[in-house]
Formats: structure tokens, C-alpha cells, sequence
């Protein structure tokens, strides 16, 4: 039998159900995307010669693309994934997942089955489907299959062979996660819950696209949403809908930007404002006001590690004596692979991924957090000066007890939850210590 299929064959054990279970799948799908191409490659019964037909497209609402469509979702949760990209190209479509931060391949379609997959998903998330020169976003609102409800937000944007879309899926139980389950350690909870506890100043979330910055946020904002305080956000857009606070959508086309956006929040009576990220200089000054008279304001930036997060402030425009007087501290985070329980294997102290059917032959199976949290005190306020030395302040951070991300990981590596390769991958250099192992 190998030699007939030129490819080495391997015994498993596998349960009549999901045998069945996946014949039924994989060959429906083969059955409807066949049936697409050939409603479209077929001329059909006309009497006179259909010019121009090979350029058209299967009907987006016809019942091989819905199923198509239905299975791509259902796999998507199965498999639990975060996006999912559906792309164009020359020959044939492809349709990948991000899982635990990275693209698998999982499937193709023939070019005009993809372009009517994408048609039948705008046309869900109530997009122009006619309009394909210009990018385009959508929201779909769908049930998983334990019957939990997920938002979809969709994206396009035109490529040379056409559409390519991209939806990610936002699961609500990130918000139902604690601090535990995010990855924060005791202390690390201790010192972001004593930050976040304070009544005005600027807290800092950082990292960059993907690194759960909006999870930690939402898992925050939850914990301080009581009844007594008013809790507004801005975001572009609102990620999930949580009743417990009051979200606003900034909306471009007609000016409502996030510092139009905090502008108005300041007049709401807010006790706490989250901003969804602090982009430019007018964002800046606005956080800074806020934070100024008398408000608790969270938001993220995009830097590399929490020092870095001063020399952005200060590239931005914001004055020294203005950190100085409103920043609280900031935390910077990443995602790690977490070992797949099904399969990693100790060797002596750590554990090596292996690989196996639940974790798709990864070796992992999940994502916890690491952390880096600077709290703010007098020693290293003294050091926020007109261009501020980010080494100087780094070092002062962690003399003041400040794990860097990368020690964070190595911590998880002795707890058996990750490896290195995957520390090593996901976090910068620790330039304080130098040692790539350093777990003290």
C-alpha cells in the first residue's frame, strides 16, 4: 500500500465515530465545492452562445456555498482558531487558520469557488458585495457548536487574483477568564491590582498586534466595573459588548476619532476611561488631561518592552514633567505556546513539544501570557528626564523587583507549561542580564 501511495503509512488507533464523523465532513465539502465549479465551468442549456460565462460567479446564496461556508466555520471552532484567512491566488484559493498565533493550511478551493465563498460571507456581514476595488469591514454574529454566541468581524481587502478576507473570531469566554487563567503569577497580580486601584493616572498595557493586550483590559475593566463608578471606553472597533461598562465605536468618516472620543467621555462624569490605543500626539495629550484631572485611564501602545513605553510617550510630544505627574506604570505582555498536555514529554527539567492529534502535530495545545509590570515609584520618576536613557530606566526597573518577559517565560519553562525554543521565540533579548536562561 505504500508503494502505491508514494508515502509512508502509520497505524493509529482512532474511534469508529470520528472515522465516520470525518468522512461525512471532509466529503460533503468535497462534494459541494465540486458542485460550485461545476455549476460555473458548465455553460448550462442556453441556445445561443453565453459570452463571457467563465467569468461568472456560483451564486452566492446556492446551496453548495452555504455548506461550504457552514463547514468552514464549525472547522474553525472545532480547531480553535483565532482568524481565519480566506486568500485569492492564480491557480487555486486558500483558506488558512491562525491557531495559538500561527497559520496552518487547511484547505483549497478552485478560484471561482473562493470568490463566491467570500461573496456569500460579505453578504453576511452586510457589506456591499458589488464593491470589490476598496477594503471593507463587517461583523457576523453566529452560535458555536455548544451553542455559546461569537462574533465574527470581517475584513477585505483587494488583491491582484481578488478578494482576500479575513475574519477573527472573538471568543466571550475570554471574558469570563481571570488572572489566573491569563497567566499572571501571584505577585504580578499584586502589582497590577495595587495599580489598578488607584483613583487617576495613566496604566499602560503594551506589546505588540495579538499579544492579548485587549484581553488583560477586558479581564481589568471587568474587575473594576462595580456600580459605584461610571466606566466608559473608546475603542476602533468595540472588540466585545460587555453590558458592565459603556462602549463607544471611534468612527472616521465622520470625525469621531479617539481624542474627539475622550473629549466627549471627560463631559460623561467617567471615573474610568479606557482608550483603545494611543496612536498619535493628540491622543496623547488627551490621555494626559484625562489622567490630570482626576480620571483613571487604561490604554495600550505599541512598544517592545514597559521601558520602552517613556521614549514612545516622549516621541509622541508628551513633556517629561507631564509622565512624570500621570503614569502610573506600565505592563508589557506576550503570548507563549502552551505544551499540549496530551503529548509533551519531560526531559529532565523541561519538557520537549512532541506533537500529536488533539494539538494538530504541534506540540501545543493553547497560549498563556508572560508579563513584565514597571511600577512607577520616586527612583524611577527621577529618571524620566528630555529624552529619557530607556537602559538606564530598564535596569533601575528591575533592581526594583521588575521580571523582564523573557525571565517571566523562563519561570513557565520551570513550571512545565512551555519550552524554551518558544520563550526564546516569542520575547526580546534580555539586554539587563544578558543570560538567555536567567530564571532568578
Amino acid at each position: 500500500m505504500a508503494q502505491v501511495l508514494k508515502r509512508s503509512i502509520k497505524r493509529v488507533v482512532a474511534n469508529p465515530q470520528d472515522i465516520a464523523r470525518c468522512i461525512g465532513e471532509f466529503y460533503r465539502l468535497a462534494k459541494s465545492v465540486s458542485g460550485a465549479d461545476q455549476k460555473i465551468a458548465a455553460p448550462g442549456n442556453a441556445e445561443l452562445l453565453n459570452l463571457g460565462a467563465s467569468d461568472q460567479e456560483p451564486d452566492a446564496n446556492d446551496a453548495h456555498i452555504v455548506n461550504i461556508v457552514d463547514w468552514l466555520l464549525q472547522y474553525a471552532f472545532a480547531q480553535r482558531a483565532s482568524d481565519i484567512h480566506i486568500e485569492p491566488c492564480r491557480e487555486q484559493g486558500r483558506v488558512r487558520f491562525r491557531i495559538d498565533g500561527l497559520l496552518h493550511d487547511v484547505y483549497q478551493f478552485p478560484p471561482q469557488v473562493t470568490m463566491a465563498v467570500v461573496s456569500r460571507l460579505k453578504s453576511l456581514g452586510r457589506m456591499n458585495v458589488a464593491e470589490k476595488r476598496r477594503p471593507q469591514d463587517g461583523r457576523v454574529k453566529t452560535k458555536s457548536p455548544a451553542g455559546v454566541e461569537v462574533e465574527l468581524r470581517l475584513s477585505t481587502l483587494p488583491t491582484a487574483f481578488g478578494e482576500k478576507l479575513v475574519m477573527r473570531i472573538f471568543d466571550p469566554q475570554v471574558l469570563l477568564k481571570g488572572f489566573d487563567q491569563l497567566g499572571l503569577c501571584a505577585e504580578d497580580q499584586q502589582r497590577w491590582h495595587a495599580m489598578t486601584g488607584q483613583a487617576n493616572g495613566i496604566i499602560l498595557v503594551t506589546g505588540p498586534t495579538g499579544s492579548g493586550k485587549t484581553s488583560t483590559l477586558y479581564t481589568t475593566l471587568r474587575q473594576l466595573a462595580t456600580r459605584e463608578v461610571n466606566l466608559c471606553t473608546v475603542e476602533d472597533p468595540i472588540e466585545m459588548v460587555e453590558p458592565a461598562f459603556n462602549q463607544m465605536q471611534v468612527q472616521h468618516n465622520i470625525d469621531l476619532t479617539f481624542a474627539s472620543g475622550i473629549r466627549a467621555l471627560l463631559r460623561q462624569d467617567p471615573d474610568i476611561i479606557m482608550i483603545g490605543e494611543i496612536r498619535d500626539q493628540e491622543t496623547a495629550e488627551m490621555a494626559i488631561q484625562a489622567a490630570l484631572t482626576g480620571h483613571l485611564v487604561l490604554s495600550t501602545l505599541h512598544t517592545n518592552d514597559a521601558p520602552s513605553a517613556i521614549s514612545r510617550l516622549q516621541e509622541l510630544g508628551i513633556a517629561h514633567y507631564l509622565i512624570k505627574a500621570t503614569l502610573l506604570g506600565v505592563m508589557a505582555q506576550r503570548l507563549v505556546r502552551v505544551l499540549c498536555p496530551h503529548c509533551k514529554l519531560a526531559r529532565g527539567e523541561a519538557h520537549e513539544a512532541v506533537g500529536c492529534v488533539e494539538c494538530r502535530n504541534s506540540g501545543y495545545r493553547g497560549r498563556a501570557g508572560v508579563y513584565e509590570i514597571m511600577v512607577l515609584d520616586e527612583t524611577l520618576k527621577a529618571l524620566i528626564t528630555p529624552g529619557a536613557d530607556v537602559q538606564a530606566l530598564r535596569q533601575a526597573a528591575v533592581a526594583q523587583g521588575m521580571r523582564s518577559l523573557r525571565r517571566a517565560g523562563m519561570h513557565k519553562v520551570e513550571a512545565g507549561l512551555t519550552t524554551v525554543a518558544e520563550v526564546l521565540r516569542v520575547t526580546p533579548g534580555d539586554s539587563v542580564t544578558n543570560p538567555l536562561f536567567v530564571t532568578q
